[in-house]
């Protein structure tokens, strides 16, 4: 079929040996706490699929379970344990404004998960760097980072353009627009040149750059668009609907689209093969790669600061 079928695992591998080797060869041993304070299956699997990936690295991993109102005193000792050198919690906890609080309560020193203020800042101001040499890269999210790699793999990204630019021309749709990854990740690829139509359930938004990528940084524009008018002409459709119920229209998408998911569901019918060019139906092995990713880059930034 013309169709090609791209695995998590194909795209991580490649992450996963650059990290092992590197781990290796400088002795070093980085530390990650991650904290689980629900009982939400997807959650319980990522743990488990973070525990197993950090062992095969060289990364120590340390899940600690706790009620989730012990949970905020557990970070804030844990910020202040110098052997631990990353921190992140699965979420959701309380699955409102409180979880976005406890994302502000990990150290950004510590912060493999890119969510506290600081950093989200940062991304969504397309500030790229922590300080004025530009030697500190920031911590991006790593669902909303992982999806940024898949679609540099796939070609999506032309390297042909300048660094920063190199989405102009494509148009997205993200059919998400969670705080954790759909929003991020909407603001990431505009802010690389892309037209990305994100879509939630009550609207749909557009976040760009202007014509000719005029602007700096992107701007968000509500839109009165149905997802009916955007699919047919979306280069790339990414989808996180967290409900194994719904399903992409398969005969609304344009001929030769890349699809990617990455929701714990498949959010594509099995028939998007007849219309894809590319098909990625999950990214968690590249959002664990991307993580342990972020915890080398805090462990450094802690050992050799400048």
């Amino acid at each position: 079929m013309p169709c090609k079928v791209i695995l998590s695992k194909e795209i991580s591998s490649t992450f996963r040996e650059e990290l092992k080797a590197t781990i290796k060869s400088r002795g070093i041993k980085p530390k990650l706490v991650g904290f689980l304070a629900n009982e939400d299956p997807a959650a319980v699997k990522y743990a488990e699929s973070t525990s197993k990936t950090c062992e095969e690295t060289g990364v120590t991993f340390e899940l600690r379970k706790c009620d989730k109102e012990q949970l905020e005193d557990q970070i804030v000792e844990a910020n202040e344990d110098d052997s631990i050198h990353g921190i992140m919690i699965y979420y959701p906890v309380f699955g409102d404004r409180q979880d976005q609080y406890l994302q502000n309560v990990v150290s950004a020193s510590k912060d493999v998960e890119g969510l506290c203020h600081k950093y989200i800042y940062n991304m969504y101001h397309n500030k790229r760097y922590l300080d004025e040499k530009q030697t500190k890269k920031c911590i991006i999210p790593c669902t909303p980072l992982a999806i940024v790699k898949v679609l540099e793999y796939v070609g999506v990204y032309n390297s042909v353009l300048p660094y920063g630019d190199r989405l102009h021309g494509r148009v997205i749709t993200i059919i998400n627009r969670s705080e954790i990854v759909g929003r991020p990740l909407a603001a990431l690829l505009a802010n690389d040149g892309g037209k990305v139509y994100s879509v939630d359930i009550n609207n749909i938004q557009e976040f760009h750059r202007g014509t000719g990528l005029k602007l700096k940084k992107h701007e968000v524009r509500d839109t009165n668009l149905k997802i009916e008018e955007i699919l047919p002409f979306s280069d790339v459709v990414v989808t996180g609907v967290p409900t194994p119920s719904y399903k992409v229209p398969t005969d609304l998408l344009r001929d030769g689209v890349v699809a990617i998911n990455f929701s714990a569901f498949k959010n594509f019918n099995d028939n998007i093969k007849e219309k894809a060019s590319i098909y990625v139906p999950a990214v968690g092995k590249v959002t664990i790669a991307m993580l342990e990713r972020n915890l080398l880059r805090l462990y450094d930034y802690h050992n050799y600061q400048s």
